[in-house]
Formats: C-alpha cells, sequence, structure tokens
C-alpha cells in the first residue's frame, strides 16, 4: 500500500512539475533562478510576497542589469517592490536617463537619438489575481540572465520598471488561502474550497478597497508610492495585468472602441492597437485563445490602463482566465496556474518586443500628447478652475494634496480677487490653471459631463474630485495677474498655548479635523458638548461666534485632576483653534449651562462586516470612520448578531449588503437595541432594509420599479446590453439639499452636497415633519450618466431620513456617504451620526 501511495505522489510531483516548464527559459546562467531561492518550481505553489521579494533582492544583487527599489510600504506594512531593468550602461547613468526623458516629454527638450523607452510592467493590483506576480519572477529572471541578442537590444533601449505586487496584503491573504487547500494532486473541481474563497476574499487590500479604482483618488499608500513613481518616470507604456472568469480565455487591448474616454488622443488608440500584434503574434506562436475589443473599456481615468492614457502614456490591460488555485476545469479544458503564469510571461514579453519595436513612435508620441496638451490649453477659452473652501481648511488642503501629487500646477491667491461678481478671499482659495503640462488629467479630474456616446460603463461615469470633497469650484474664462498667485504657501501656523482658568473652551465644528480632536478629547475623558444652534460668547480677546457643532469645554463638568494638560496635549496634536470663554453667559444663542449643549459621548461602534454584506462598503466605512472620526469600530459578521452583547455598542452601522437572512429573531434584537438608546444606522441596500423591516418608517422605490419607467419595447435582441446600460446608474454625482439646522448636517456650511449614486434604490420622504434630512434637489443631476426618465423620480426622493425608535434613532442614507473612500463631504453624515446621532428628536408619525 505504501508503494503505490509512494507512485501517486510521484506521480503527482512529476505532473505539477512538467507543468512548470516555462517558455522561453535561461540556460547556462549563473544568477540565483526563481527555483532556486522559492525552492519549488514557479506556479508549483503560490509565491507570497516575502518569497517574491527575497528572490528580487538575491537577483539585484547578482545582476548588473537589475537594480531594486522599496518605494514603499502597504498598510500592513510589506514592502513595495519596484525592480529597475535595463542594460548596464543605462543603469550607470539612470537619473540622468530619468531627468532627460522628464524633460523631453514635457518641457519639449531635443530628444536623444538613444533615448531608451521607459516600460512599466505592473503586476497583481487584485491580490487573488496571482498570475502576474508569479510571472514577474520568471519575468524578471529572464530578463537579467537571458544573453540572446534580442534581449540585449530590448536592455539598451529600455528602461524596465517591474512592480511585481501591487497589492501585497491582499496577495498574500490569496496565497494563504490557495496554498492551504492544495493536496498532493491537485483538485480541478470548481466547488472544491481551494477555488471558492471566503468572504472578503483575496481581491481587495487591507481596507477591503479596489487598488485598480485608485489611482486617481489616492486614498492609500500603495497607491501614493505608485504614482509617486509614474510621475517620476512617465512611462510610454504601462502593461497592466489581471486576471478573469476562469471560463474566459486570454484578453489584451484595445477595448470596446465606442467607450473610450473623448480626451485620450486617437494615437493613443492606434499605437496600443499597433503593439496588440506582437501580443497576437506572440499567442498565435503558442497556439492560445484570445480576444479583443470587448468586455473592457477605457473610460474611467482612475483605472492601471487608463490613468497612463491621459499623460502621454499608452496604458495596455490584459486580463488573464482565472485558474483561482492549482488547476480548475474550465469549458476550455483544466486550467493550470502554471498556464496562467506562462500567458502573463508572453504577454509581458510581447509588450516589451513591441515597446522597443516602436521605441520612436511612443516617444515622439508622448512629446507631441504635452505639446498639443499646451496649444489646446491656450485656445481653450476656459483658463482655470477656482477652488474655494473658507470653513474647513483640512478638506481644501486634502484635495490641493491629492491634486499636487498628481503633478497638478495649483497656486493660492496671495491677495483677494474678484471675477464679475464673485469674490475669492487669499486665506481660502486656490488656482488651477489648465495652461500646464497635465491640461488633460485637470480637465478629466473636473469634469462634469453628462451626455456620452456609449451609455454602457464598465466603472462609474463621473468621478469629479471638487464634488467628492465639497469644495466650491469656479470654472474661469480670465486668470489673476501673476503677481496674486504663489506657488508655496506656508505651513499653517502653530496654535498658541491655552491660558488656563477660563470657564470653559470651544472648537468649531466644521473642520474636517474637529471630529478627530472631538474623539481625541473623549478618549482622554473629558466631558464635552455640542451646541445645537449658534452662539455668540465672550472671550478675552472680545466676541466669539460658535457656530451650530461647536464643541465646548466646561470648566465646571470636567471629573480628570490633569484634564487642562489633557486639553493642552491634543490641541497642539491638531492644530486647531481652541478658544478660551470667559463666562457662561452669552451675549447671543443660549447660556452654556442650557439643555441646548448637548451631551457627547465617546462611540462604541459595531460595524456589520461578513458574508452578505458588500465587503468594499464596509471597508469604506471601516477605513473612513478611522481616517475621518478616529473610531477604530468592531468588525462582526451578521450571523453573529444573536451570539452579541449589544449593550456594548452606543453605535450599528449597517453598510450596503443583503440582510435577508436576518428574520423576526433579529429584527427584535435589533429594535429592542435601539428602542433602549442605541443609534442605528443603514445605507443603500441596509436602507432599504430597514424600512422593509419596519425599523424605518419610509417607503422606498427599488430597482425594478426604476428599470420598468424605461420603455423596453420594439427592441430586438441586439439591444439587450444597450438596455441594461440604460437602466443601470454605474456611478453619477447628484446635488443634495440639506435642512442645515437638523445636528447631522452640522459642520456643513453649504445647503447643498455632492452624493455619489451608483444603484437605482431610492428612499421615499417622509410624511412627518423634520425626518427629512436631505432631499435630492429638483435638478439632481451633477455628473456621470442618468437614464432620463429616471431624473423625475430621483428629485422626489430622501437622501437622509433619521428618526426616533423609542430612546434611540434609525438614520438610513440612500446612497454610500463613504464611496472609495475619497467623498469627504458627504462623509461628514456619518461621522455626525457617531457625535450627534441622538442630539435629535423626530417623531416617525
Amino acid at each position: 500500500m505504501k508503494k503505490y501511495l509512494a507512485l501517486a505522489l510521484l506521480l503527482a510531483s512529476y505532473h505539477m512539475n512538467a507543468e512548470s516548464k516555462y517558455v522561453p527559459a535561461v540556460t547556462n546562467s549563473t544568477l540565483p533562478s526563481p527555483q532556486q531561492a522559492l525552492g519549488f518550481n514557479v506556479g508549483q505553489w503560490h509565491a507570497r510576497h516575502d518569497q517574491i521579494e527575497r528572490y528580487f533582492t538575491l537577483l539585484a544583487k547578482s545582476s548588473s542589469r537589475a537594480q531594486l527599489e522599496v518605494i514603499g510600504y502597504s498598510h500592513e506594512q510589506r514592502p513595495l517592490l519596484q525592480l529597475v531593468i535595463s542594460a548596464e550602461k543605462n543603469l550607470q547613468r539612470l537619473e540622468q536617463i530619468r531627468q532627460q526623458h522628464l524633460a523631453t516629454a514635457r518641457q519639449g527638450k531635443a530628444q536623444a537619438a538613444d533615448a531608451p523607452v521607459v516600460i512599466w510592467l505592473g503586476y497583481s493590483v487584485h491580490g487573488n489575481e496571482p498570475s502576474g506576480a508569479n510571472a514577474a519572477l520568471l519575468l524578471a529572471h529572464y530578463l537579467a540572465a537571458a544573453q540572446t541578442d534580442e534581449v540585449r537590444n530590448w536592455l539598451d533601449n529600455a528602461v524596465i520598471l517591474l512592480q511585481p505586487v501591487l497589492n501585497p496584503d491582499g496577495h498574500d491573504r490569496f496565497a494563504l488561502w490557495a496554498n492551504m487547500h492544495k493536496g498532493a494532486a491537485a483538485v480541478a473541481d470548481p466547488q472544491h474550497r481551494e477555488h471558492n474563497e471566503p468572504w472578503p476574499n483575496g481581491r481587495p487590500n487591507h481596507y477591503w478597497f479596489d487598488l485598480n479604482r485608485d489611482w486617481l483618488l489616492l486614498q492609500h499608500p500603495e497607491s501614493r508610492a505608485r504614482i509617486a513613481q509614474f510621475q517620476q518616470w512617465l512611462p510610454n507604456v504601462v502593461g497592466d495585468y489581471h486576471e478573469m472568469g476562469t471560463n474566459s480565455s486570454y484578453f489584451f487591448q484595445p477595448g470596446i472602441p465606442s467607450r473610450n474616454y473623448p480626451l485620450t488622443p486617437k494615437r493613443n488608440f492606434e499605437l496600443t492597437r499597433a503593439i496588440a500584434q506582437f501580443h497576437a503574434e506572440a499567442f498565435d506562436k503558442q497556439g492560445q485563445l484570445y480576444y479583443t475589443e470587448e468586455s473592457f473599456d477605457d473610460f474611467y481615468v482612475g483605472k492601471g490602463s487608463t490613468y497612463p492614457d491621459v499623460q502621454g502614456s499608452v496604458g495596455i490591460l490584459f486580463e488573464q482566465a482565472s485558474s483561482r488555485g492549482h488547476l480548475q476545469d474550465s469549458i476550455n479544458g483544466p486550467l493550470s496556474f502554471a498556464s496562467t503564469i506562462q500567458n502573463q510571461l508572453t504577454a509581458s514579453l510581447s509588450t516589451i518586443r513591441g515597446a522597443v519595436a516602436k521605441r520612436a513612435e511612443l516617444l515622439s508620441y508622448q512629446q507631441e500628447f504635452y505639446r498639443s496638451a499646451l496649444q489646446q490649453a491656450k485656445a481653450s477659452k476656459l483658463k482655470g478652475y477656482m477652488l474655494t473652501e473658507a470653513a474647513d481648511a483640512s478638506r481644501l488642503t486634502a484635495l490641493v494634496e491629492v491634486l499636487q501629487r498628481h503633478h497638478v500646477q495649483v497656486y493660492q491667491l496671495n491677495r483677494d480677487w474678484q471675477d464679475d461678481d464673485n469674490n475669492y478671499p487669499a486665506s481660502s482659495s486656490y488656482y488651477v490653471p489648465l495652461q500646464q503640462p497635465q491640461y488633460r488629467l485637470i480637465k478629466a479630474m473636473f469634469s462634469t459631463e453628462k451626455n456620452f456616446n456609449d451609455n454602457t460603463f464598465y466603472d462609474v461615469s463621473a468621478w469629479t474630485l471638487p464634488y467628492a470633497y465639497n469644495i466650491a469650484f469656479t470654472p474661469l474664462n480670465r486668470e489673476p495677474a501673476s503677481s496674486a498667485l504663489s506657488d508655496s504657501w506656508p505651513q499653517p501656523a502653530r496654535q498658541s498655548p491655552l491660558t488656563s482658568g477660563a470657564y470653559a473652551y470651544a472648537f468649531n465644528w466644521q473642520d474636517q479635523q474637529a471630529p478627530l480632536l472631538l474623539q481625541a478629547l473623549l478618549q482622554e475623558k473629558l466631558v464635552l458638548r455640542a451646541a445645537l444652534g449658534d452662539v455668540s460668547a465672550q472671550t478675552p480677546n472680545g466676541q466669539l461666534s460658535l457656530q451650530r457643532g461647536a464643541m465646548v469645554i466646561a470648566a465646571g463638568l470636567q471629573t480628570e485632576p490633569d484634564w487642562f494638560a489633557r486639553l493642552q496635549r491634543q490641541q497642539q496634536r491638531f492644530n486647531l483653534p481652541l478658544y478660551a470663554i470667559s463666562s457662561g453667559l452669552t451675549s447671543s444663542g443660549s447660556d452654556l449651562g442650557s439643555n441646548q449643549f448637548a451631551p457627547v459621548s465617546l462611540p462604541q461602534v459595531l460595524l456589520l462586516a461578513g458574508p452578505g454584506i458588500n465587503s468594499t462598503e464596509a471597508g469604506e466605512a471601516w477605513y473612513n470612520l478611522e481616517r475621518l472620526a478616529g473610531v477604530s469600530p468592531s468588525l462582526v459578521e451578521p450571523d453573529r448578531l444573536a451570539q452579541l452583547d449589544l449593550s456594548r455598542y452606543s453605535h450599528i452601522v449597517l453598510p450596503d449588503g443583503n440582510y435577508a437572512s436576518w428574520q423576526e429573531a433579529e429584527i427584535a434584537v435589533i429594535k429592542r437595541w435601539t428602542e433602549q438608546g442605541g443609534v442605528l444606522w443603514g445605507h443603500k441596500r441596509a436602507a432599504a432594509w430597514l424600512a422593509k423591516a419596519g425599523l424605518l418608517k419610509a417607503g422606498v422605490w427599488q430597482g425594478r420599479e426604476m428599470s420598468s419607467l424605461i420603455s423596453s419595447d420594439n427592441l430586438s435582441y441586439q439591444d439587450k446590453e444597450a438596455l441594461a446600460g440604460k437602466q443601470r446608474i454605474a456611478g453619477a454625482i447628484y446635488q443634495a439639499e440639506l435642512d442645515l439646522s437638523h445636528p447631522l448636517t452640522f459642520g456643513l456650511t453649504q445647503r447643498t452636497l455632492p452624493v455619489f449614486k451608483n444603484s437605482t434604490m431610492l428612499l421615499q420622504p417622509a410624511n412627518a415633519p423634520f425626518v427629512n434630512v436631505a432631499l435630492y434637489s429638483s435638478a439632481p443631476q451633477l455628473a456621470g450618466y442618468t437614464a432620463a426618465e429616471y431624473i423625475p423620480r430621483i428629485s422626489q426622493s430622501a437622501v437622509l431620513l433619521a428618526h426616533n425608535l423609542g430612546q434611540g434613532r434609525v438614520i438610513a442614507m440612500t446612497d454610500n456617504p463613504v464611496f472609495r473612500g475619497y467623498f469627504y463631504g458627504s462623509s461628514r453624515l456619518l461621522v455626525n451620526a457617531l457625535y450627534l446621532g441622538r442630539s435629535f428628536s423626530a417623531n416617525s408619525d
């Protein structure tokens, strides 16, 4: 019996090793191979990030063709790697090459005859798409070790930036899952546990974000490190390597022709098509299936294959059918992990081959891209955009910092400026001129387009950055004088230390840092009250205006003996203005001892996160609660609700998800907790579930009711996709109108607020007074595609509802307030629910 078992294991091992022979192969090299560093053949196991790092480190130490850089760290502190591969003579003058490349592209300097093409190859931005990361091992070895004339020519004429694992946290989550389920022989059954990852799976990063949607938004350290390198190098070609469904084959761009971003020059698509010939030739030689011009588009400019397109690069998306493990049955036969790696290696080499062959054309295109951008900007009637925000300097600064990370030139007014009837104060206004190299990128960032040639979108149709940050932006047809602009501005002055002995201390609630300061003070056990109305209080320097939501620290309420030292420490940490108040008697508004100053408690937050919940939106809520409120919530799966001691929590947050498994018992548990004083928040499908469960007193227009507004009469089968595209809201931005007197809107100073919508579910407005906190405006569409048939219904709908339930509160939002982490404006609604969620009272009937 033992003999047969040993033979079986030997045959299984031989089968795996046989699958792991890759072409082209390196022979007679003294450099370490991946197999030597890993201890197994590439594809036999899923290589972890630390194993990939170890091999790249060995290779860079051993090869004169490679330099390894750590360009940043992931959330879980894994190093983000970039291997620079080129001829030794190029590496010896790498910084000179880089500077000359930038000067040629953006400054129009003369192109050197021997200038190398810069090729960027990025792998596995989705952690459970590991074929790219594992192929990077083979590619790096081949480029460093091969002695063929072709490879020498490539390295003489190219600088290759190889980023093997763009999402190391997600990559290791998946590698662990796949490896822990590997047996002596690979199991190809798609129902096998190996091929069915648990929630949230390995695709996202640590906070469950899709990093391939973050190239423009830059909410995560992985993206910020990546974009810093992109802007330092301006690659000519970007290869973006992914995986797709197991029953597919292999995709490379060009994508769907009607769904290209309109600001991308036609020449970009011509070059994409020209390089596609090299991919096709390589796959034809190997007899591999592939396709183009289907499934994927080039519209949203915040992805790895589209962000380069608005910056003079040629971004190319590659999608390999996924084995989601070591071996899986598909309609095309058994799909092995090794074969997926081979295809990614093939496409990587064909990208290099095509880029080197088209070197002169790619370099010329990039230079012409920036030259034409400046020409178009000069000819445009629109000269730039003015950003203005007086009440929240932190939010304005956050937007400006994102622009600058993309090498967008931003100038602060150094004196007040007027354009027509609009006045722009120097202290809170920034000008973004269009006359600069990033002209096309700026146009994309500020786009408010609503009409499109093709209304079907693979991703969102709008992403307007100022709307997301709730920053007023004005298109200008004339520019401020250059003497009125400054490209460097001083850091905010440190706040003067507080003096002891005041009756109370206070800070306003508008700044984005205010909730973080509040949370820190609550953690320091200080006692605070929130002003429910505007107040004018006496200070040593005269009258002080405190707006609704201002936080007051009354000396007479403090219980900690060193409370003032704690207050001083946190003030210096956050550098927000704190004011000493001389008296509890105010000149206008309520006196400080009034019940119009509501108690504020340290929130204890439960966030539902687990099977059935939208992991992306749960992650967005988690991340933004930490960043914008300093609150790390308890994360709990929905099926554990009955086992929980809910008395530990002041708040329960229900992100978008399917709550159908919660029946009468769960409804009773949540209802009882809320009635006893809890604050219950739900958005999107969670809000609809609250209404269905009777916890939220509101009607709901569901997606099927919305779809019925669009006629499907007289359509043929070929119209199916177009109809689905019209019925869908893929992602657009709408305008909400706020009740600024409601505590849930405190800190927001404008009556309107942009919100992001990517579903057709709508909450109906309440008939009861004081429950409608925010409604869609009568003309709600700000940016992005929405079928005309939907607009009247949206304009009749509610954005945010809130009412009493016993001693507690129920708050429901139609949309996700923290979409992709960058909707800082609407995020304030969720943050306010933590601290001011019991500061209002409204009956639901």
